[in-house]
């Protein structure tokens, strides 16, 4: 298979980037989006000693660590559901096609060079106030703190949240609400979380807007290409913990 690729190229945060046309061919239908890149960079070390390879994040390449993440033809990871971008495979593709590849786009994430993004902000939302500091001791036996499986399933699904970034990309705010409300909730789900549950949201809400995410206006794109398909109801159960918190009411699922 060959392709035409047009990358964006951007030396760093401060400097004018633009699209680069390459050509790549004998790719096989089964190398994965990453591989193909690699190939991609091989040929510019061989062929041009010149043009610095593309740059772009990657690190386990198992759709775990949330490092990946290029826009792909007008989609966060490309053209495939629950995927990240080093899941997504050639296959996905028909020979011959022009493929845009972007890095994330938002106020939130600047651009470090050509594909790879500054993320921090995640991290700092997480500091503060994504943690419990209730003292377990030991590990504790599986049926000491007795939690209803329904909610330890939603706890699961939320903590599943990998902070690749794809719902910001994917919303015309670049809201980070998809990601705050995971993490939000994998917390408020389970006991332990229950003691700091409404200085935490309060904190992380803030510290999201004042790193300059946008607001969610409720179009969803953010659960349509979350690659571990996160739910939207983790929004709601944000805005009543949230709204719990400043009111001074006892919000919490129960």
């Amino acid at each position: 298979m060959k392709f035409t690729l047009h990358i964006w190229r951007q030396q760093n945060a401060q400097a004018k980037g633009e699209f680069k046309t390459y050509h790549v061919d004998n790719i096989t239908p089964d190398c994965s989006f990453l591989e193909m890149l690699d190939i991609l960079n091989e040929q510019l070390l061989n062929e041009d000693h010149i043009t610095h390879p593309v740059c772009f994040d990657n690190d386990c390449r198992e759709g775990i660590c949330g490092m990946c993440g290029l826009y792909i033809n007008g989609r966060p990871h490309g053209n495939d559901d629950g995927v990240t971008t080093c899941q997504l495979h050639m296959r996905k593709f028909n020979d011959g096609d022009e493929i845009w590849i972007e890095p994330w786009r938002a106020k939130a994430f600047p651009v470090i060079r050509d594909l790879v993004v500054d993320r921090t902000a995640f991290d700092k939302i997480i500091q503060a106030g994504g943690y419990i500091s209730t003292t377990t001791g030991g590990v504790p036996d599986a049926n000491s703190i007795l939690i209803p499986k329904h909610k330890a399933d939603q706890a699961m699904d939320a903590a599943a949240c990998i902070g690749c970034g794809a719902c910001v990309a994917a919303c015309k705010n670049a809201s980070a609400m998809l990601f705050v409300s995971a993490k939000v909730s994998h917390l408020a789900l389970l006991p332990q979380g229950q003691v700091e549950a409404h200085d935490r949201v309060q904190k992380m809400v803030c510290k999201m807007d004042e790193l300059g995410f946008g607001a969610c206006t409720n179009t969803y794109a953010c659960e349509a290409e979350c690659p571990k398909e996160i739910k939207r109801q983790n929004i709601a159960r944000l805005n009543r913990q949230w709204i719990g918190a400043m009111f001074g009411r006892d919000r919490r699922d129960k």
